[in-house]
């Protein structure tokens, strides 16, 4: 089961554990980069034909220009399909969702100066971007609303979703509506790697994108991260991770049960309790066995917590702060008598979740902020996905010749100390 640590800094058990924490993604993947490569040189070269080659080959269904693309119809079926109390879920979620991102908006803007310089950016949303969802046995609604309503509230006009069919050739339905709800332009019923060299390059199905995101196995990761400079992406994800700083006020049963959330997705994801109580340590061990044993996705808990998981106990909450930004979490749940006196000591984490009353997957589902969040320790230096992904960013230069004469010499300067000369005469040039 979960190792519990005591740390100290002469601890090398510790280090080791959390370095190889940290380090997990890292693994062989053998050749299917070599894979990814000859799909995406396919699509490139022969289009549709290759697209629909792979869909038959790897989704087991034949595709062709006339059906390749989701009807208005079977978007029609799929709210006769769907749960009509989980409509009204997926609605309630994006309305929420589109609420937070509203308040991430930022103005183009122009300042005028009285010695006739004119400085200011204008702000434009990308005109095409393309979202991945994954299919086949599991369908996540709440992936399609995080990926898509921020590009939407962005202004984004084309929002293009692929997503390969279940068995019985059809899109999930809680796909459609989900996707339907959120604003997507067009949908296709392609999936994996040749999913993603349509979207960076086009076919003459599947439009062109600006920049691609949302979540998919190592096939479409790869995919990603190959057309990468062909087309924005998102991020590559790696496994999911969750990591809970608790002292003694903290309930283990809570505790738990939110490590265990994240446990659930991957045999490579990553739940980590930092507390300065042993007894609460000993106590959410024993609460992690207790949960495990009743739910459906043992094993695979079972693998998260054994190989990439970890209860260390610390000297203080100075320390496990330390630690907590260290590991850089995708989702960090500070579960402490007075939360809110340790945000200041937070520097890395893609989401922080305060108080016992505020689990993970609240974030997943209803929250509002995003649940498209950096993982991997990368939230060291990455963003929860927001509208800033969906847009790109002009300067605005507009000098009068009298703002710009103020101004040559020392462009001279600077042109000449670099050897650019031609530079230098775009200026000298005006001073008549």
């Amino acid at each position: 089961m979960i190792s519990l640590i005591k740390y100290s800094d002469k601890s090398q058990e510790a280090k080791e554990k959390l370095e190889f924490i940290l380090n997990r993604n890292q693994l062989d993947y053998g050749n299917v980069q070599d894979i990814v490569d000859g799909i995406i040189s396919d699509i490139r070269k022969n289009k549709n034909q290759a697209l629909f080659k792979y869909t038959e080959e790897f989704d087991k269904i034949k595709l062709d220009e006339n059906t390749v693309k989701v009807t208005k119809e079977e978007i029609e079926e799929a709210y006769t399909l769907v749960d009509k109390k989980l409509i009204d879920v997926i609605k309630k979620s994006a309305s929420r969702i589109k609420d937070f991102h509203e308040k991430q908006k930022i103005n183009s803007w122009l300042e005028p100066s009285p010695n006739g310089e004119m400085l200011g950016q204008l702000i434009r949303p990308l005109e095409y971007v393309g979202v991945y969802v994954p299919g086949g046995k599991a369908a996540y609604p709440s992936s399609v609303l995080m990926n898509v309503m921020p590009a939407k509230v962005a202004g984004v006009k084309n929002i293009i979703m692929t997503t390969p069919v279940q068995k019985n050739g059809k899109i999930n339905p809680n796909t459609l509506v989900a996707a339907n709800e959120a604003g997507v332009t067009e949908i296709y019923k392609v999936g994996g790697a040749q999913a993603i060299a349509a979207l960076a390059f086009g076919t003459e199905s599947i439009p062109k994108v600006d920049k691609i995101c949302g979540p998919g196995n190592i096939f479409v990761a790869l995919a990603k991260r190959t057309v990468y400079g062909h087309v924005n992406i998102d991020s590559v994800a790696g496994p999911s991770e969750i990591l809970v700083v608790a002292d003694k006020t903290a309930n283990p049963v809570y505790v738990a049960a939110d490590m265990l959330s994240q446990a659930e997705h991957d045999e490579l994801a990553s739940a980590v309790l930092v507390t300065d109580s042993v007894e609460l340590a000993e106590n959410v061990k024993t609460e992690l066995e207790k949960q495990t044993a009743v739910l459906e996705r043992k094993e695979i808990i079972e693998k998260s917590l054994r190989d990439y998981s970890a209860i260390i106990v610390v000297e203080n909450m100075d320390k496990a702060c330390e630690i907590a930004n260290t590991i850089a979490p995708e989702h960090m749940e500070v579960c402490t008598l007075n939360p809110f006196e340790l945000l200041p000591k937070i520097q890395n984490a893609g989401a922080v979740f305060l108080g016992n009353y505020s689990p993970e997957p609240l974030g997943d589902y209803m929250a509002g902020p995003n649940h498209v969040l950096p993982t991997g320790g990368t939230a060291r230096f990455f963003s929860p996905l927001s509208i800033d992904d969906f847009i790109k960013k002009s300067s605005i230069i507009s000098f009068s010749k009298d703002a710009l004469l103020a101004l040559q010499d020392d462009i001279i300067a600077f042109a000449n100390a670099e050897g650019l000369t031609a530079h230098a005469n775009a200026v000298r040039v005006r001073k008549g």
